[in-house]
């Protein structure tokens, strides 16, 4: 078992008493974690609540020059410090990747801690609250940190500015978009721009179990950044109590430039 795999289930064990505690007080929303899937919820924990969510994933990509495999463990802590606003602490965890050169077979293993984001949200706008019809808002700034293992390490500070907006729809049915803009630096270390789109459509089976589906462009650049990724995923949640979330989540991309094929199992609890 690799260490991003134990350090995840160690984790997990450690939460599990969380989950199957008590339900939340009446009164007390139900958890409502930012994952799975790369559009965010624009909700925030809450005043004093402090909300861990975790996953291990793994994702599968292929081209002609290099087969690769990852094994990640994506983490985001959240603290709430006001009843519109939340700190946010954010990584991809220990990152185990394998790659292979089809024409040569040469095999490398390279495997790390990735970068640190920090960042805040803002709800400005909860929808229930406001006249019907209008959508839930929330503000994102992050700023990832060069703070990971030298071969993960990103160039200086990127930061992001991501706007979520969230509508109720009938029959159970939500809807959630996601645009936003961020700077990053290649390897050369030039700074460039780039876009964020990812749009969420949901769905309500039961009180416990939810779904989605969901189109994301985590990066539109120009091709020499990077180019444009774009990927199709769905998922399911499952609610324990109104404390601990299960997820899982499997993801296609539509391009030579995202993961072929990713699948993460997810875990959510709040205090």
């Amino acid at each position: 078992m690799t260490r991003t795999a134990s350090a995840s289930i160690l984790l997990a064990a450690l939460c599990l008493p969380f989950c199957t505690s008590a339900s939340a007080a009446a009164g007390d929303d139900t958890i409502n974690p930012d994952r799975p899937g790369i559009a965010e919820t624009s909700k925030v924990v809450g005043k004093g609540r402090v909300q861990l969510e975790t996953s291990v994933e793994w994702d599968r990509r292929r081209d002609d020059s290099s087969h690769q495999r990852t094994l990640a463990s994506p983490t985001l802590l959240r603290v709430g410090f006001g009843e519109s606003t939340e700190l946010r602490f954010e990584t991809d965890g220990r990152n185990i990747v394998h790659a292979s050169d089809p024409a040569t077979g040469q095999h490398t293993v390279t495997a790390g801690w990735a970068d640190t984001e920090v960042g805040l949200k803002w709800q400005l706008r909860n929808a229930p609250d406001e006249q019907e019809g209008a959508p839930s808002l929330g503000v994102l700034l992050h700023a990832a940190l060069p703070s990971g293992s030298r071969a993960l390490r990103g160039h200086g500070l990127r930061p992001s500015l991501r706007l979520v907006a969230e509508w109720e729809l009938p029959q159970g049915m939500s809807l959630g978009v996601m645009p936003g803009l961020g700077i990053d630096s290649d390897d050369d270390g030039a700074r460039y721009g780039y876009g964020v789109l990812a749009a969420s459509l949901g769905k309500e089976f039961s009180e416990r179990l939810h779904g989605f589906v969901e189109l994301a462009a985590p990066q539109i650049a120009r091709a020499p950044h990077g180019g444009t990724q774009a990927s199709f995923d769905t998922g399911l949640t499952w609610l324990l109590n109104k404390d601990c979330q299960l997820d899982v989540q499997l993801m296609h991309g539509l391009n030579h430039r995202s993961p072929d094929l990713s699948l993460a199992f997810g875990l959510s609890v709040r205090r």
